[in-house]
């Protein structure tokens, strides 16, 4: 056979030229390991964006005139009594200075009582008045403090920048994503830092308490807790060791595997800065996802290898052998470990793109490492009688447990497994049909709920009508739109509709400032607290409110709906944007356009929704991709069936897991699900290729399944459980993100084993024809 010949041909030339290539691997390593030192992290805002998204062409369309999404709000909190404090009014004021000249803020969206685009307007005898809410020659006298506090309520900021009860105020600044100090990419968690360094440290004391939010203190919280994710790597890698080491009973045999895995992520990590990528905080979990996949292939060639030494081969014989035998399912295995992470790039977001690389890069190094280099090493390794002994008596303990798993391929055990397998089935549909696509939690998810940012979140959410959370209606029309009645009232009509809107906090639009600003004019009467019809009245009321407001542009052909959510749970964002395009969909006119959306709930809406899209087509891609490989090796339907099953069965109980652990489906946590279909379609490949061995020798499949267990199910069994205890350690993590990959791979690791040494020969029972049980021809 051709197939045959292939593998001859590629084992002549690697273990030929043994020597030759371990000093390419040795050569290569190095050069990587040097590459790696110039490995940075990568934090970009654009980077989580999914730029082709119409709401994302709004944001980008509108961002110079309206700011983007990427804010930092930072309240400052009178610990006792309200805000109007000599003390407390030196305070804001140099906190403000300070946040002014952190790098990347873009000053002239900074707005605090001290800056001068917060004014107040107000009307006098002889027509309108206005100034700063804070004036130049503010004096922090009783007389000065209460001429703010009755500028403050003119200015109608009480809820924005002031603490509804007073007890506090905040600042607010908009990053961008250029530092136009060095022209670089902005560093947010540089940012991140400096914000601690020169707000929080300097101003917190026994008067004063200060939160900060934002999307540079999530990413930089992220990377601190970065910092111990290492320590969790560290202790996950210890584990695996240890365990590998009790499953081989030889250091040097646990040495060669891990190291392997190693070198991978190794390979992985150093050619990243050669292609010119970084890696970014979310990614940080993708080089343990590889370690994870060498040793699950690793601990396969090895449990070969350990077959043939026990039947009397020599050590290069028995690794001949062992890579002859794993080089095509090991490869078939890796490349549908490959697809699945390239399909993830299905998902136009960079930062999901970059993680689909660094995974993919990865697992193609896998095919080096596992099929070339760590045969080539088998081969030098020289076991004696002691180890074989070892290996013999660990062989005979186990036996009793593969005689007690050999029963799934039985009828009457096998027919009980399927049939806990429909009622898993239905459970799965039932429950991962509620999965949902976004954020389950306040706060930021991908932080503990007692993190000092989520903290920081829920005290300014409690003290102000705003928080960080926010989704801006972009409102076009023709020019002059601002001093058009019919058009003032279609967006008048549009904020009430949404300030009504269940999960909306508060709405704030040119119309609603006109109408107070219109009854200014009149007394103060709330009677006329109205929009006016006519043309010079409408000019009037609207001619006080500066560009800088964010309410509306130049020439007033765009005016802004800024609409505050509560939170940004999933089920919050898909009813606000649902009833925006409801509204729009029935109102909306040639005149008076609604268009979704910027600020970061915006983007996060836009983020569900290209999730949302793309994880049917994805899994569909790589089942798709998984059973045409298969296929192409097993050349049967039954038998792809067989493998490919279970493997259906996992993914659709870790949508059911998720949905009952309240973990969203997100940028997160969507590479574990295909990282779930990658490590069962290894488990599956393996056993049923060895399953398939035995029958072609003509055993009963009871009798194959029994050979397969005491091979390539050991192999299976222990690396499902072995990397299941390594990230079950995740679970305590301080980073929440890491924790919920932690108890997804976990299940995972485990279901899939259990799926494909129980479900897999109760399928082979009934799929396979009887005839093909007893001997599987070519």
């Amino acid at each position: 056979m051709k197939r045959d010949s292939f593998r001859s041909g590629l084992e002549k030339l690697i273990f030929n030229n043994r020597r030759i290539l371990l000093g390419f691997f040795v050569l290569v390593t190095l050069l990587m390991a040097y590459s790696l030192t110039n490995l940075r992290i990568d934090a970009g805002f654009s980077k989580m964006l999914p730029l082709k998204h119409e709401y994302m062409q709004t944001y980008i369309e509108h961002r110079k005139e309206f700011g983007g999404a990427n804010r930092v709000l930072i309240a400052l909190m009178a610990k006792q009594g309200d805000i109007f404090t000599p003390e407390f009014f030196k305070t804001l004021e140099q906190a403000t200075d300070d946040v002014f000249f952190i790098p990347g803020v873009d000053r002239a969206q900074v707005s605090s009582l001290f800056t001068p685009n917060v004014r107040f307007t107000e009307v006098v005898e002889d027509g309108i008045a206005g100034g700063n809410v804070v004036p130049a020659d503010f004096q922090a006298t009783s007389e000065g403090l209460e001429k703010v506090r009755k500028n403050i309520l003119k200015a109608g900021i009480v809820g924005r920048l002031v603490a509804n009860d007073f007890t506090g105020a905040a600042i607010s600044a908009q990053l961008l994503e250029v530092d136009p100090a060095t022209g670089e990419k902005l560093d947010f968690i540089k940012v991140s830092h400096l914000l601690e360094e020169r707000i929080r440290d300097k101003y917190q004391s026994d008067q004063v308490d200060v939160h900060i939010i934002g999307f540079a203190k999530v990413i930089g919280d992220i990377a601190d807790g970065a910092k111990r994710v290492i320590l969790f790597f560290f202790v996950a890698f210890v584990i695996t060791t240890l365990l590998v080491f009790l499953y081989t009973r030889s250091w040097l045999l646990t040495l060669i595997p891990i190291g392997c895995s190693l070198i991978a992520v190794t390979w992985q990590l150093g050619l990243l800065p050669i292609l010119g990528y970084g890696i970014d905080p979310m990614g940080l979990l993708v080089p343990f996802l590889i370690f994870a996949i060498g040793v699950s292939h690793a601990v396969q060639m090895i449990t070969a290898n350990t077959a043939e030494v026990r039947a009397g081969a020599d050590r290069l014989e028995a690794a001949k052998s062992s890579f002859r035998q794993l080089l095509i399912p090991g490869s078939i295995a890796l490349a549908s470990d490959t697809i699945g992470f390239i399909t993830i790039q299905l998902i136009e977001i960079k930062v999901i793109q970059e993680m689909a690389i660094t995974a993919s890069l990865g697992v193609a190094v896998i095919i080096l490492s596992n099929l070339v280099l760590l045969p080539i090493l088998l081969s030098y390794v020289k076991t004696g009688r002691r180890y074989k002994r070892r290996v013999d008596k660990q062989t005979q303990a186990l036996k009793p447990i593969w005689n007690l798993f050999e029963r799934a391929a039985e009828p009457k055990f096998a027919t009980v497994i399927i049939a806990i397998a429909v009622v898993l089935l239905g459970f799965g549909l039932w429950k991962g049909s509620d999965v949902k696509i976004g954020d389950m939690h306040r706060g930021v998810p991908e932080l503990r709920a007692d993190s000092r940012y989520n903290l920081d979140s829920k005290a300014i959410t409690e003290k102000f009508s705003i928080g960080v959370d926010l989704i801006t209606v972009i409102v076009e029309t023709k020019p002059d739109g601002c001093i058009d009645y019919d058009i003032m009232t279609a967006i008048d009509r549009f904020g009430w509709h949404m300030n009504n809107v269940d999960g909306v906090q508060s709405v704030i639009g040119l119309p609603g400032i006109a109408k107070v600003i219109n009854a200014g004019w009149n007394e103060g009467s709330l009677k006329w607290r109205v929009l006016p019809r006519n043309q010079s009245t409408m000019v009037q009321a609207v001619g006080y409110v500066p560009t800088s407001s964010g309410l509306l542009n130049s020439d007033c052909s765009v005016m802004p709906v800024m609409i505050f959510t509560k939170d940004h749970k999933a089920e919050t964002i898909a009813s606000i944007v649902s009833e925006v395009k409801k509204y729009r969909d029935q109102y909306g006119t040639d005149d008076v356009t609604f268009r979704l959306a910027t600020g970061n709930v915006g983007v996060m809406a836009a983020t569900n929704e290209e999730v949302s899209a793309a994880q049917f087509p994805i899994l569909l891609y790589v089942f798709g991709a998984v059973t045409l490989l298969c296929l192409y090796e097993f050349r049967s339907i039954r038998s792809v069936l067989c493998i490919i099953l279970p493997l259906g069965l996992v993914s659709l109980l870790a949508y059911a897991l998720m949905s009952i652990l309240q973990i969203g489906l997100k940028v997160s946590t969507l590479p574990v699900v295909a990282l779930g279909v990658g490590v069962g379609v290894d488990y599956g490949i393996y056993i049923f290729s060895r399953l398939r061995s035995y029958l072609r020798k003509g055993q009963t499949l009871q009798e194959a399944y029994l050979h397969t267990l005491a091979i390539t199910g050991n192999g299976v069994v222990f690396t499902g459980v072995t990397l299941a205890i390594g990230v079950a350690t995740w679970i305590f993590s301080p980073l929440k993100f890491q924790a919920d990959m932690g108890i997804l791979l976990t299940f995972m690791f485990l279901v899939n084993m259990l799926g494909a040494i129980l479900l897999l020969p109760a399928l082979a029972y009934f799929l396979l024809p009887k005839s093909e049980q007893k001997k599987i021809s070519d």
